[in-house]
């Protein structure tokens, strides 16, 4: 029996489309602007270390193309290797968007890697809680780990699918599924996605949503791969609410025979 299909819900809030995308490595503004529009996405996630969103008054604004009146920005802590960092950074984004309380969360351990700090990763957590933040969180893919932030309050639980910017698709499918099997909050792939059978995979597996942005920014036509994440989001969703056929170790007529003349 195939699965009824509910909207995506982050923060109270509804969304059409369960693509999210970044806005950082493309070759400037206007491509920025033309990939966003083609993948179709909502929620828009702005590194705020990097990025100017009005903190620097002489340098482009991101927000001339990426309108907070159109998108759900999302702010967040990327390049931040503490819990300190990391809370600084989401205050200073709350400042800088007029008390926009939504901020994506992440704490790295190292450059290498770019995996996240789980223990600094659950002190930003507690802090930016308890200071009225909607956080939606990027984790390790450990089942545990993730059952621990949502019930501590996190909107949205983000493991990763593979190392970020490595475009190596989902390494560990059944720890996702594990993941997805117990969440009580949106379950989101971020990180490691490198073309579009991946987000239908990740789809597949019952994730809510997927965020990325090197697979697009870093594609040879970034706009027509926005597209292709799009539709690859879409198909991956509706196969997982039609739910696949079952595995077999061996082989099945297509055309059954039963009943029929030389049956």
């Amino acid at each position: 029996m195939s699965k009824s299909d509910s909207p995506l819900v982050i923060a109270g809030r509804e969304y059409h489309s369960r693509l999210l995308v970044g806005t950082g490595k493309y070759k400037d503004l206007e491509e920025t602007r033309l990939a966003i529009e083609a993948s179709g996405a909502e929620i828009v996630t702005v590194a705020i270390r990097r990025t100017n969103i009005g903190q620097s008054k002489d340098e482009p604004n991101l927000l001339d193309v990426i309108s907070p009146d159109k998108y759900t920005i999302l702010p967040n802590t990327a390049g931040c290797y503490s819990a300190d960092d990391a809370v600084r950074t989401c205050r200073l984004a709350r400042e800088l968007l007029d008390g926009h309380d939504l901020v994506k969360l992440e704490v790295l351990g190292d450059e290498k890697t770019l995996f996240p700090n789980m223990p600094e990763t659950v002190v930003a957590t507690e802090t930016l809680v308890k200071d009225g933040f909607k956080v939606m969180v990027y984790t390790n893919d450990d089942p545990i780990m993730a059952k621990q932030l949502a019930e501590m309050g996190c909107v949205a639980v983000m493991p990763l699918a593979a190392p970020i910017g490595s475009g190596l698709g989902i390494r560990n499918p059944y720890n996702i599924h594990f993941i997805v099997e117990e969440a009580t909050v949106p379950i989101l792939v971020d990180a490691g996605v490198g073309t579009a059978s991946d987000a239908a995979i990740a789809m597949e597996l019952g994730c809510d949503g997927v965020l990325m942005n090197t697979a697009i920014a870093a594609a040879e036509n970034p706009i027509l791969m926005a597209s292709a994440m799009r539709k690859a989001i879409e198909a991956g969703r509706e196969a997982f609410l039609a739910g696949r056929m079952p595995r077999k170790q061996y082989a099945a007529a297509s055309s059954p025979t039963a009943g029929t003349f030389f049956n």
